[in-house]
């Protein structure tokens, strides 16, 4: 295999292998809210989880599937968060998970030229990498603020890493 597939299976996977924990620190921290709970704003500049869950989808769809697969741009961002109800956990963890899943299979299946090509996305002018690295980065920082919600609304740790040595040296 030459380097530059090897690189570009590498990068893939990690991708695939961080949206994946995101995922399952969401569904933790969904397991233990109310139905209720996941539609509550801390206050009215931030958003509920509910939301940030539709916003997710609608970002992931954008950059990491639309975007890379040359496919119709149908996003409605302004509904991710005006969106107050509609959707029960099981039913917004289904359609994370779905996308996540149609976003890695996206990465894998581009070209090595699909993912160098520059695209304007959301007014942005990036590379296919540079989405993948988008789509990450981004289910990771709202990730975070789905964990904080849950903490500050149950006042527990919520055990994302039980049983593992996280003070583990580097060998």
């Amino acid at each position: 295999m030459d380097k530059e597939k090897q690189l570009q299976e590498e990068l893939v996977w990690n991708a695939g292998y961080r949206m994946n924990e995101s995922l399952r620190m969401i569904k933790i921290c969904l397991d233990q809210l109310s139905e209720k709970a996941i539609w509550k704003k801390p206050n009215e500049s931030a958003n509920s989880i509910g939301n940030l869950i539709l916003h997710l989808c609608g970002n992931i769809t954008q950059y990491g599937i639309a975007s890379i697969q040359n496919l119709e741009d149908n996003r409605k961002r302004d509904e991710e968060f005006s969106t107050t109800s509609g959707y029960s956990k099981a039913e917004l963890i289904q359609k994370l998970s779905d996308t996540i899943d149609e976003a890695k299979r996206a990465f894998y299946e581009a070209s090595l030229e699909e993912l160098l090509r520059k695209r304007s996305v959301q007014g942005f002018h990036f590379s296919g990498v540079a989405n993948i690295i988008h789509v990450t980065e981004h289910l990771s920082y709202h990730t975070g603020q789905i964990a904080l919600w849950t903490k500050l609304l149950n006042n527990q740790d919520l055990g994302f890493y039980d049983g593992v040595n996280l003070n583990a040296k580097n060998e």
